[in-house]
């Protein structure tokens, strides 16, 4: 495995990533409450994954970006070590969604007919279908993310490329980061005539370039010392946020926001960060990866199954009931966290190991004067 060094534990940037799929959950969830209007702010809850796109590459530039340019980088156990981090539950959500739809098929009931289309599935096994590779948002559709996500991953040795030799100007780096998102927003919506912000199954992986980019560059302003007055700059740009997303403004506002609300945050002594530094928000960011991923099942589960007791045909319920049904979406993460995502990690993560010792061991033993040339293991 990639030697990885103990970089600064960053509790109020975990505690955010809850933050970041409790706003993509209401957006989700919000047309199944009975109600007559919907807040903008809710409306623009699919900038929650932008949220996710740009900690991810100020997180992994945080943990790897030092190795990647003194040249201890081992990219095959790097993307060992993001494959077990989402690949597992990515496969149990993806046949469960297969499995629900197989099952409402047999019992008569009406689906949509997206929801598995079987020519997409190659794509989704192999986390392409965001590569413009699948023709809809077929079985779990959150996990187009995942796709772009694996992208970046592929990518990340180009981005630390960059960020490397940026290092000691880190607020050009910003700029140019930032200029990125801007030019490429703008020109995407210009030759598409929609927001790349709004992406997915068909150009999600080039909706996450300038949020990692961002990130990447962020996280070189927070290895010289963060921002002086963490706590003012990240409540500033966390209103901003909020203003940018209630008021509709441009995306890219709202995205640029973030990325201050991250350094911010980032910048902030864990003993200063109040309830985001807490063990409680830690683990709702811990799980976060599985709220994001189960939402979609469990909606799909619960709403028809509401609508079923209640005979609403048009799956929208009244404000109890609707937050029954969202509160059903933690519980099965929690379950989902400690059953499928974090023990797969450890045990893949543990094959990796176990493989790095023995291949070790068979070089050790290849340098003795005593014994014979032997060929090494491959290392993961």
């Amino acid at each position: 495995m990639t030697p990885v060094p103990t970089p600064p534990d960053l509790r109020a940037l975990t505690t955010l990533r809850f933050l970041a799929a409790l706003w993509v959950v209401l957006y989700t969830a919000w047309p199944h409450l009975d109600v007559g209007f919907v807040p903008v702010a809710v409306t623009k809850g699919y900038l929650g994954v932008e949220t996710f796109f740009i900690l991810s590459g100020f997180i992994l530039s945080h943990v790897y970006l030092e190795a990647a340019g003194e040249k201890r980088f081992r990219y095959g156990g790097f993307l060992w070590a993001r494959l077990a981090r989402v690949y597992p539950l990515h496969l149990v959500t993806l046949f469960g969604m297969i499995g629900l739809g197989v099952a409402a098929t047999a019992a008569g009931m009406s689906i949509d007919g997206s929801l598995t289309n079987w020519r997409d599935l190659p794509a989704h096994l192999t986390l392409t279908h965001a590569w413009g590779l699948a023709s809809s948002s077929a079985f779990n559709h959150p996990s187009w993310s995942i796709s772009a996500e694996w992208a970046a991953y592929l990518g990340f040795p180009a981005f630390a490329f960059v960020a490397w030799r940026l290092r000691d100007r880190p607020v050009l780096a910003t700029v140019l980061a930032a200029g990125l998102a801007l030019g490429l927003y703008a020109a995407f919506e210009f030759l598409t005539g929609y927001a790349l912000t709004e992406a997915t199954f068909r150009w999600g992986a080039l909706r996450i370039v300038p949020c990692f980019a961002l990130g990447c560059a962020l996280n070189l302003i927070h290895r010289r010392g963060g921002v002086p007055f963490a706590g003012p700059v990240a409540l500033i740009s966390g209103v901003v946020v909020l203003v940018s997303a209630s008021l509709g403004l441009w995306d890219a506002i709202t995205v640029l926001a973030a990325g201050g609300l991250i350094l911010g945050l980032g910048s902030l002594e864990n003993s200063r960060a109040g309830v985001l530094g807490s063990k409680f928000g830690v683990y709702l960011g811990e799980i976060s990866y599985s709220i994001y991923m189960v939402c979609a099942p469990v909606l799909l589960l619960t709403t028809n199954a509401a609508a079923r007791l209640t005979g609403a045909d048009d799956k929208q319920f009244h404000l109890l009931l609707w937050l029954g049904l969202v509160a059903a979406i933690p519980v099965a993460a929690m379950v989902t966290y400690h059953l499928v995502e974090r023990p797969a990690r450890k045990a893949l993560r543990g094959f990796a190991d176990r493989r790095a010792a023995r291949a070790a061991a068979t070089i050790a033993r290849t340098d003795s004067p005593d014994r014979g040339l032997q060929p090494p293991e491959t290392i993961v």
